[in-house]
């Protein structure tokens, strides 16, 4: 009898999608490889994961990091490849140049789909979460192999070297990153300057898809303070989303409203951000 439960749990799980999650751990549960998995669950597919680097922070502040080498990288994406049919991959926190490499390498030499690139730079505290050499090897490495690359403000401006003040700014810097080699381009605008002083003010997000159309996507500025980990949702979500087999537009906007209501729901349990 143990057997044969174990063997349909086994079934049970294989019918949902397999989502791919690469990315770093937040121990105190609110970003990275946690709420990844929690994010691709709760969309009702099944979460598999690779740990790029182990950082040790809470709500307040990152304390430190311990980057995995492209050997142990690749030691965790091989049986996942070799056993899983993947439908779907995100990467969230590639903090060294290494890595990246070795991710990309992933990519051109096995089956898995295009990821869901989350150009991690800089947590919600303001701690640098990329190696200064790193971000021009993200760029040429995996902005060309992935299906969507999804920067936030503060990270839109790193990678086009601007500042961004407004929707049209953030228009012409999706399109810049997507000369970049990126497929499609998901400019988060939640971080917009003075969006937390205006009453009933809108998050709004602009895509750029792989024809070059532009998307825009509104959602409720929910104040209340900084929240941990929306990016890392988002990015998750998006690629359950697509796992399930949703068109790009469809899939955005499915993930931009699954974020906005784990942004309302999100609770103060430290001192610092609250986590999703």
């Amino acid at each position: 009898r143990f057997v044969v439960a174990v063997k349909q749990v086994r079934d049970i799980n294989q019918l949902k999608p397999v989502v791919l999650s690469i990315a770093g751990l937040d121990p105190s549960g609110g970003a990275g490889i946690v709420a990844d998995i929690k994010t691709i669950a709760s969309l009702e597919c099944f979460p598999a994961a690779v740990i790029t680097s182990i950082t040790f922070q809470n709500t307040i502040g990152v304390f430190g990091a311990s980057h995995q080498s492209a050997a142990i990288v690749k030691a965790q994406i091989e049986p996942i490849v070799t056993d899983y049919k993947v439908a779907a991959v995100k990467t969230g926190m590639l903090a060294t140049a290494e890595i990246i490499v070795e991710v990309a390498r992933a990519f051109r030499t096995t089956d898995l789909p295009a990821p869901v690139v989350d150009p991690v730079m800089r947590a919600t505290s303001g701690d640098e979460l990329i190696e200064s050499d790193a971000l021009d090897t993200l760029k040429s490495e995996l902005f060309p192999l992935s299906c969507i690359v999804t920067p936030n403000i503060p990270e839109a401006e790193r990678l086009v070297n601007s500042s961004i003040r407004s929707v049209d700014d953030m228009r012409q810097a999706a399109r810049e990153i997507q000369r970049l080699g990126a497929r499609a381009v998901l400019v988060k605008g939640g971080h917009l300057r003075g969006l937390e002083q205006q009453a009933g003010a809108l998050a709004i997000d602009i895509l750029v898809d792989e024809r070059g159309a532009l998307a825009e996507f509104q959602a409720e500025y929910i104040q209340g303070g900084d929240v941990h980990g929306s990016g890392c949702t988002l990015s998750a979500a998006i690629a359950a989303c697509l796992g399930k087999g949703m068109q790009m537009v469809d899939a955005v906007g499915e993930a931009k409203q699954y974020v906005t209501e784990r942004i309302r729901l999100a609770q103060t349990l430290g001192h610092g951000a609250r986590p999703m």
